[in-house]
């Protein structure tokens, strides 16, 4: 009996304390915090009684956070997004392959508007500061190495027909659901302040260089494989290794970053 004992309190304080190193949800009926509730939808079974009260809760929380927003709260579109997804299904959690589409609907939307308007120009003038160059845009000036910013200049610098191939080539990507297909899209986001060259070795001599403007992305298709993706992020070196089968997003730096 001792035994049966010890054994019950020992499995209910290995499940209490696995229980506290995730979320704790114990007070959730009572929260009144819109992001709280709306992990709680993610995470919980799908056949817990209290969604059913969360849910439609968080709904109406969303419904008036949006009336009551200022018109320049940048908050908005992602509680429109989220209350959308709840109007279609128990939370808002997305799988993969609707994350994939959705940033593939967004790109071929991005490249169609490309290929209407003239190709956008962006000069990029050295500063007189020793290893350095200043990238003037219409938001900021940034510094970059010079031991890339040649380098940076010159990929950027392609003939309109160059840029205009390109994007066909990219869009061909984005609407080719063929398994089949040697070739894969990737999409590379900078959330940095620095301009970045991210560069993708394969197997032999196969390379790649894709310049990503500051707080931009860029796209480049090539084939499928293992490459090993490095890049100068405001002086950090990024290095990974990645199994290119399927379009890929990859995100650099962040919005805060020095």
């Amino acid at each position: 009996m001792k035994k049966l004992l010890l054994f019950f309190f020992t499995t209910l304080f290995i499940g209490l304390s696995a229980q506290k190193k995730g979320k704790d949800y114990t007070n959730i009926v009572k929260s009144k915090n819109i992001y709280e509730i709306n992990a709680f939808l993610r995470d919980a079974h799908p056949d817990d009684p209290r969604r059913s009260v969360l849910k439609p809760r968080v709904m109406e929380m969303m419904k008036d956070y949006i009336k009551n927003a200022h018109p320049e709260d940048q908050k908005v579109k992602e509680m429109q997004e989220m209350l959308a997804l709840l109007k279609r299904r128990p939370s808002t959690k997305i799988t993969f392959d609707e994350m994939n589409a959705i940033i593939k609907q967004k790109q071929i939307a991005k490249y169609k508007a490309e290929l209407a308007a003239k190709q956008s120009t962006v000069v990029y003038t050295p500063s007189n500061a020793k290893n350095a160059i200043v990238v003037n845009t219409s938001s900021t000036t940034v510094a970059i190495p010079d031991a890339e910013a040649e380098e940076f200049n010159m990929l950027m610098s392609v003939s309109p027909t160059e840029h205009k191939n390109k994007t066909v080539q990219i869009l061909n990507s984005l609407f080719d659901n063929d398994p089949m297909t040697k070739e894969c899209i990737v999409l590379i986001e900078n959330k940095s302040d620095c301009n970045i060259i991210v560069r993708m070795e394969g197997i032999g001599t196969t390379k790649y260089r894709l310049a990503v403007p500051a707080h931009n992305e860029s796209s480049v298709v090539i084939p499928k494989g293992d490459y090993l993706f490095t890049s100068l992020v405001c002086g950090a070196q990024y290095a990974s290794q990645k199994t290119i089968q399927k379009p890929l997003m990859v995100a650099l730096g962040s919005s805060d970053s020095k």
